[in-house]
């Protein structure tokens, strides 16, 4: 039972705080209208409406979430219908397949589709560029780092972005492999990016976000 919600017109989120970019998505959240929270235990869990996985190192972060006894608890809550979104490696862990995974990686799983893990290359890869992104009636500038993309969805899943022409892109060899690749996705009460929507300051996801909380 959620106990930490003031009402849905402001929804307690939480944020996986155990590695990962967890401050700038605390603050969006606060900026979009929810009470944002990280969460380290199953008890910080039972208090949230709703849930963000960070970008991070997915393997390390599905690892502590074993440790500290989170990640049961967290496949509990997003199969019984918690919105949870996704951004950069908590894709990965928001989906239910993963090509070029780590032997034996675990994920929380929930979201119709295949994501291959650091798909647009390493660090030095790292890109950004302006996105059409569904509901939203200016482009998204998106920052690409370590990204995952999704190659296969599932018949339920909504295609929400998709990386444009390379003539939208700044980075290095990334670029050319990029174009027409699947970067964002919704599923019912999940929602997940290959991109970071924390970084620069645009809002407008965590928004759509927050609202999805509010009508679920």
């Amino acid at each position: 039972m959620v106990t930490g919600s003031t009402g849905r017109g402001r929804p307690t989120v939480g944020v996986f705080a155990l590695q990962g970019d967890v401050r700038e998505h605390l603050q969006a959240l606060t900026a979009v209208g929810a009470d944002a929270v990280g969460v380290r235990r199953p008890t910080e869990l039972d208090r949230c409406d709703a849930l963000v996985l960070p970008g991070g190192e997915s393997t390390t972060m599905a690892k502590l979430a074993r440790t500290f006894e989170l990640l049961e608890p967290l496949r509990d809550r997003v199969k019984t219908g918690m919105p949870t979104f996704g951004t950069c490696a908590g894709m990965i862990l928001l989906a239910d397949r993963i090509e070029d995974g780590a032997v034996g990686q675990e994920t929380v799983g929930g979201l119709d589709i295949t994501v291959r893990r650091n798909a647009f290359g390493r660090q030095v890869d790292s890109f950004e560029g302006d996105l059409d992104f569904a509901g939203l009636a200016e482009p998204v500038h998106a920052i690409f780092i370590r990204a995952p993309w999704v190659e296969q969805v599932g018949a339920g899943v909504e295609v929400l972005a998709r990386v444009g022409s390379a003539g939208h892109l700044d980075g290095r060899s990334a670029d050319r492999r990029a174009v027409g690749r699947i970067v964002a996705v919704r599923q019912g009460h999940l929602m997940a990016t290959s991109f970071h929507p924390e970084v620069g300051g645009d809002t407008r996801v965590h928004a759509q976000f927050v609202d999805l909380v509010r009508r679920s």
